[in-house]
Order: C-alpha cells, then sequence, then structure tokens
C-alpha cells in the first residue's frame, strides 16, 4: 500500500533521510520509531506532500505522490501532530468542511459524520466551537475529518500526544480495528508502549537510515533474547547502529 523507493532528502549539505526502501502492506498496523532527529517526521512530511524529495520516489496505492500528488492524497487520511482546526468552526462545521473537500455528497458525509461521532465518543462537543476544545478534543476532531473519504491508507505522526488516558483507549481501539479491517495505518511515535500493544509491524531509523524492518514478533523475539523490556531493546538497536 505505502512503498519508499531510494527514497532521499537532503537540506542543503545535511541529509535527513537516506536512502530509504521499504514497504508496508495492506491492514499492516506499522510504528514508525527513531530517537529524535531520526528522519521520522521528514519521512512523513515527504509522504503526505508537504516536503519535496530529493531523490527516490514514494507510491500510495501505485500512486506516485512525485507523478500525481492529488491522485495519491486522495487515497490517505493524516493526522499531524497538531491538529489544525479552525478555532470559530463548530467541531461539525469543521467535519462537514473536510468532506466538501473531498466532495463528499451530502448523505454519505453526514452519515459517515454521524458513525465517527459515536465512534470517537465527541457527544455533545461536536456542536461547540474548537477553540473550546481540549488538546485530546481536538486530535479526536481531526482524526475523524480524516476519516471522512474512506481513505485507504492513514498516516498518522505522534497521534498519542496530548491525550488523556481515555482519549488515547478512543485512538488505539479505532486504529486496531481499521488495521483488522484492512486498511494501512502509517504510524510515527515516541510512545514505544502504544506501539507494543497494538503495532504488527514496525521499522526503526537512526540518522535517515532504516536499521530495522520487520513484524513485531521479530522484532519482540530479540528481547526476549536480551532479556530487556522494550524500551531498552529499543535504545540497544539505535545506539548499536550509530
Amino acid at each position: 500500500m505505502i512503498e519508499f523507493n531510494n527514497l532521499s532528502k537532503n537540506f542543503g549539505a545535511f541529509k535527513a533521510v537516506d536512502n530509504l526502501n521499504l514497504k508496508v502492506s495492506g491492514g499492516a498496523l506499522f510504528g514508525f520509531l527513531g530517537p529524535n532527529g531520526a528522519g521520522k517526521s521528514t519521512t512523513i512530511k515527504m509522504l503526505t506532500g508537504i516536503y519535496g524529495i530529493t531523490e527516490g520516489d514514494i507510491t500510495v496505492c501505485g500512486i506516485s505522490i512525485k507523478d500525481d500528488p492529488v491522485k495519491a492524497k486522495m487515497k490517505f487520511g493524516y493526522i499531524p501532530d497538531q491538529p489544525y482546526l479552525y478555532d470559530k468552526l463548530t467541531g461539525i462545521e469543521f467535519l462537514w468542511f473536510c468532506g466538501g473537500l473531498y466532495s463528499i455528497e451530502k448523505k454519505v458525509l453526514r452519515q459517515k459524520t454521524e458513525e465517527l461521532i459515536e465512534r470517537l465518543k465527541l457527544g455533545d462537543w461536536i456542536y461547540k466551537r474548537t477553540e473550546e476544545y481540549s488538546q485530546g478534543m481536538k486530535q479526536r476532531i481531526a482524526i475523524a475529518s480524516a476519516f471522512l473519504h474512506e481513505p485507504d491508507v492513514i498516516i498518522l505522526d505522534e497521534p498519542m500526544v496530548g491525550l488523556d488516558p481515555q482519549s488515547a483507549q478512543i485512538v488505539k481501539k479505532l486504529l486496531r480495528a481499521e488495521s483488522e479491517g484492512g486498511r494501512t495505518v502509517f504510524m510515527s511515535t515516541h510512545s514505544l508502549n502504544v506501539v507494543e500493544e497494538i503495532c504488527t509491524d514496525v521499522g526503526i531509523i537512526n540518522r535517515g537510515r532504516l536499521i530495522f524492518n520487520g513484524t513485531l514478533t521479530e522484532l519482540l523475539k530479540d528481547k526476549n533474547e536480551l532479556q530487556n523490556d522494550f524500551e531498552s531493546l529499543f535504545i540497544e538497536i539505535t545506539r548499536e547502529k550509530e
């Protein structure tokens, strides 16, 4: 569903992502890990078309983000680390606005909106202005907006930032259900406990290079051999590759 082919990104003389080759299959709940400055956010910004690509390419559902960015973007929903909402719109107005951007037919949009309000437990907050929302509620609205057009791929950059335990549980349950239903989820995060709890596949990037790519089972096998917890294993892997 997502393929990174010889992907590189340079900022002047600095190479933030260095020849990344990675394939994320349909139905995977993929955790993209790495230390600060490893290249995670840069990779996601190239994937979503925010940054240009220096070398290589990315395809989403077989569509090149370089050659046909608009068509590729119709295939995914993107949730950034900080949700961008319009403060003077209510939650429901914001979702209708986003639905209009994807030219969703009004009847379908209303039905999908009602479904997401229920699944994300938005309640009466949906009728209040987003300027009144907590960080967790803003994030839930942003997630709802990304699911409106029924994308094949969901891309998240640090989705658990600022979430209270209730909101985090709702989001994890949603992501797990969507992955089990065949939708591809690509999630960049520092929350190792979340990866261990819900992810099926893991990629670890360090200094712009991919240093691990495999299933969570394969990664945890190494953990058992080292008799360390997941956090210690992650630190050991990134340290030995430096």
